[in-house]
């Protein structure tokens, strides 16, 4: 990795922030489908579609926030914006868990809150993320290492999340969701709280010029830029965003079984006892980001060593690798519980590994795919074609939910997925080893195309 100190002020002013607001978000996806059965007692199936519904239109919007962004109101504006909403919706979820017992007053609170949410995080992801690379030159070779840190702290704040929020809200007792969802909200006050104080300080471009500013205060050098008519090399690269979108529905729809249908594994088939500790079943999502930030600067590293011997993998070609390790992944936890009898709960270690290689494969796919989109999006477009490459989390995070509601439970009839009979958690599983190894194995084969259309020849 490069030396960390060579980056500017701020990508860790930005690092920051987004570490607050993803304890924020994450604190709340710990405990939201807990909640909903153990609190509002809605069975599985719904709370799998809404769950769902919930986290595919937080990435949704976006694309409105994006657009807002670049046409109106530019990045600062619209992060704050968005954090303002997003700690309103935290507090409404505090009022649901508060009066969980009263449906009459719950129920308009609790979807009163994720409305909140969703609406803040469409004006706060899409802007953030997009200010990382406007921190450097265009052709910056720092920049794939600036997303990677940037990413690491996305992460640490995932990773701190389910431990609070879910130490405090996943104690078994339904009326102590509120204390995880009050928490979540101060994360997001604290975010907000270090971005308003030191963005004018630290959000400058290499030259010194304020970045992230409406549309009509930027120079005319920059508007100029900015109106500047597509290229054929411009629509060819916005066309790659958009091929390689569509391949990160199949890698997120798997991973993202990590708030549904592996919470519901978690609780139900893992022997969670450890030296006679039971783990909260919310604490296991905290794996996934704590691995991110054990091997995050290893890959990274990679990356640099391999680039200086002219090796290194085109970005691609990397996002096809974390299609593989997720289906290597849940080849894994297929085989813990291929045998095992009715009953019979199957040790952590299985659930560890599957998340570790799960890890491996979004270093693979979500940082590179992050820097990549800042590189090939036009400057007119840059916010809204980032905000396009999360509306592909969007379409993911609805199939995640739609796909948890086949996870075979006792009673029910056995579901089927496009003719394919789902009997058994094992079953279940090979769904997903499926579906991620035929996506890896057709965007390895576009990959020689891809590069083409991506013209790195001009982006260095």
């Amino acid at each position: 990795m490069a030396n960390q100190s060579s980056h500017p002020k701020g990508l860790y002013l930005l690092f920051a922030t987004e570490m607050w607001e993803r304890f924020s978000y994450y604190g709340n996806r710990a405990l939201l489908a807990l909640f909903m059965i153990s609190a509002l007692s809605f069975d599985k199936h719904f709370t799998s579609a809404l769950y769902g519904q919930y986290t595919g239109l937080v990435y949704l919007a976006p694309l409105v926030g994006g657009y807002v962004a670049d046409r109106f109101w530019g990045n600062r504006r619209s992060i704050v914006v968005g954090g303002v909403l997003m700690a309103l919706g935290q507090f409404l979820l505090f009022c649901a868990g508060t009066w969980y017992q009263e449906a009459k007053l719950a129920i308009p609170f609790f979807y009163s809150g994720l409305g909140f949410i969703i609406a803040g995080n469409g004006f706060f992801k899409p802007n953030i993320s997009t200010m990382v690379g406007q921190l450097y030159e265009a052709n910056d070779s720092r920049k794939d290492t600036a997303y990677t840190i940037f990413y690491m702290g996305i992460n640490l704040g995932s990773f701190m999340a389910p431990l609070i929020c879910g130490a405090l809200g996943d104690t078994g007792n339904p009326a102590d969701f509120r204390w995880g969802f009050l928490t979540a909200g101060v994360g997001m006050l604290i975010s907000l709280a270090i971005f308003i104080s030191f963005r004018d300080k630290y959000l400058v471009d290499p030259v010194g010029k304020l970045i992230g500013l409406a549309p009509g205060k930027i120079s005319a050098e920059e508007r100029a830029k900015r109106d500047t008519p597509l290229t054929q090399v411009d629509i060819e690269r916005i066309i790659v965003i958009g091929v390689l979108s569509f391949f990160v529905i199949f890698f997120w729809s798997a991973f993202e079984q990590a708030g549904v249908s592996l919470t519901f594994f978690a609780a139900e088939s893992l022997d969670r006892e450890v030296l006679g500790f039971v783990v909260p079943t919310s604490w296991f999502q905290s794996l996934n980001p704590v691995f991110v930030l054990i091997f995050a600067p290893v890959l990274a590293s990679l990356w640099t060593f391999l680039s200086k011997r002219g090796a290194e993998p085109s970005s691609p070609t990397k996002m096809a690798w974390g299609l593989l390790f997720l289906g290597f992944g849940y080849i894994v936890i297929a085989m813990a519980v291929k045998h095992i009898e009715p009953g019979v709960k199957v040790s952590i270690m299985w659930l560890v590994t599957m998340y570790w290689l799960h890890t491996m494969g979004e270093l693979c796919l979500s940082p590179i795919g992050l820097s990549l989109v800042n590189k090939l999006a036009p400057a007119r477009f840059a916010s809204l074609l980032m905000a396009v490459w999360f509306t592909a989390s969007a379409a993911a995070n609805w199939f995640a939910g739609v796909l948890a509601g086949f996870y075979p439970e006792a009673g029910q009839a056995i579901p089927s997925f496009m003719g394919y009979q789902i009997s058994s958690i094992y079953e279940f599983f090979m769904l997903f080893v499926g579906m991620a190894m035929a996506a890896a194995a057709l965007l390895l084969l576009s990959t020689k195309k891809l590069q083409k259309m991506m013209h790195q020849d001009v982006i260095a």
